[in-house]
């Protein structure tokens, strides 16, 4: 079991103040584990095993159909006279679960924890039944940190190859070949559109949903627009039209196999309409569908680096400064950070070019140069260049 220590401390953090415990993630990443981890750190302090009450609602032997069978299944299980720990793991598999997640939460000898396979959990009817009362803890596959944490091996390219290539979920740092780590992650993603994208949407085209994924995971980091999505496959043949390709692409952000971020105009300081980048939450699940040639390295990389800062609690954005490209704008309650993305700037017209990016912004807020060169920390004129990987195991 391994060890999810900033989560973990964030559960910590948060255990008996009056607030539902949201936990918000891809399948596989880890939550119930979180769960099974707290649980366990709760009964080495002072809980009572009678007093935790783990439901796991994809257990088809449990019969809750409806979301009054899940309140009274919880509501007869609880010790009498003792605070109970509710833990509701994949509540999205009941429907209107909204109204039992309500209805234990007005029981004061309840500290309620519950996950969700699914961003849109917290919208709609729970967001304005709850509003002002839940935590979310938006919880990721292993970070580089993690992965070298969990295997033992040392920070350097072969780790991080081993990282990239051989995935990010927690399960698969058990697995011994690629062969093993393609299988288990095409049966991740065949679940996630199963069950968190066509069951949810009601979608009925397996083809052209898969067949916009795969086009997602071939353009990792490439700047998107649902138009030019429509437009790239319907010159391809496959003639789909823009409405069909924003439903899909909404469900596939939902279920977390990709995060999405807009674009920031830094000189203007606005938000644009057009143009984005898309993410995988894992980079190995696009090994697993499209193989391992003609892959972008410096795309992976910059794919590693979107999902650090959002575990570091940041909001990011794809940077337009006048005609430069940023890649990313990453705002927290402290200020901006500016991070730019090479795998290499050993070649001089490069990093020349990289560094422009940066050196034109015209504030003194943070801006970082991450490559994958094994140099010393270096500054140019208030842009540090820092190899990624030291910066990715930083505290």
């Amino acid at each position: 079991m391994i060890e999810r220590t900033e989560y973990l401390e964030k559960l910590k953090s948060f255990r008996d103040k009056d607030l539902i415990k949201v936990i918000t993630g891809i399948r596989r990443c880890g939550k119930s584990t979180l769960f099974d981890i707290f649980i366990d750190y709760l009964l080495k302090n002072g809980v009572k095993k009678e007093q935790i009450i783990k439901v796991n609602l994809e257990n088809p032997e449990l019969e809750l159909p409806t979301h009054k069978d899940l309140y009274n299944y919880v509501k007869e299980q609880l010790p009498k006279g003792k605070k109970a720990y509710v833990f509701l793991d994949e509540v999205q598999q009941v429907p209107e679960f909204q109204r039992a997640v309500d209805g234990l939460y007005l029981n004061k000898d309840i500290d309620l924890y519950i996950t969700g396979s699914n961003a849109m959990l917290l919208s709609g009817e729970l967001a304005t039944l709850l509003s002002g009362r839940y935590i979310e803890i938006t919880m990721l596959p292993l970070s580089y940190k993690e992965y070298l944490s969990a295997t033992e091996e040392d920070t350097n390219e072969y780790s991080y190859r081993n990282y990239t290539n051989r995935s990010s979920f927690p399960y698969a740092v058990s697995l011994e070949t690629e062969d093993e780590t393609d299988e288990y992650l095409q049966n991740i993603y065949n679940t996630v559109i199963i069950k968190d994208v066509m069951q949810r949407r009601n979608f009925s085209d397996t083809n052209t949903l898969n067949m916009i994924a795969k086009f997602m995971f071939d353009n990792i980091g490439n700047l998107l627009s649902v138009k030019k999505i429509a437009d790239t496959m319907t010159s391809d043949g496959r003639k789909i039209s823009t409405h069909t390709v924003g439903n899909y692409l909404s469900a596939l952000t939902e279920s977390f196999i990709f995060h999405k971020a807009t674009r920031y105009d830094i000189r203007g300081k606005q938000y644009l309409q057009s143009g984005e980048k898309y993410y995988a939450t894992d980079v190995a699940l696009r090994y697993a569908l499209l193989g391992r040639k003609n892959v972008d390295a410096g795309r992976i990389l910059e794919n590693v680096v979107y999902l650090e800062l959002i575990r570091r609690g940041y909001k990011v954005f794809v940077g337009k400064n006048d005609t430069k490209e940023v890649d990313f704008v990453a705002e927290n309650k402290d200020g901006t950070l500016y991070v730019q993305v090479a795998y290499t700037v050993r070649d001089e017209k490069t990093l020349a070019k990289e560094l422009s990016a940066l050196q034109s912004i015209p504030d003194h807020y943070p801006k970082l140069l991450l490559t994958m060169d094994v140099d010393p920390i270096a500054d140019f004129d208030g842009v540090k260049k820092i190899n990624v990987l030291d910066w990715l195991i930083e505290k």
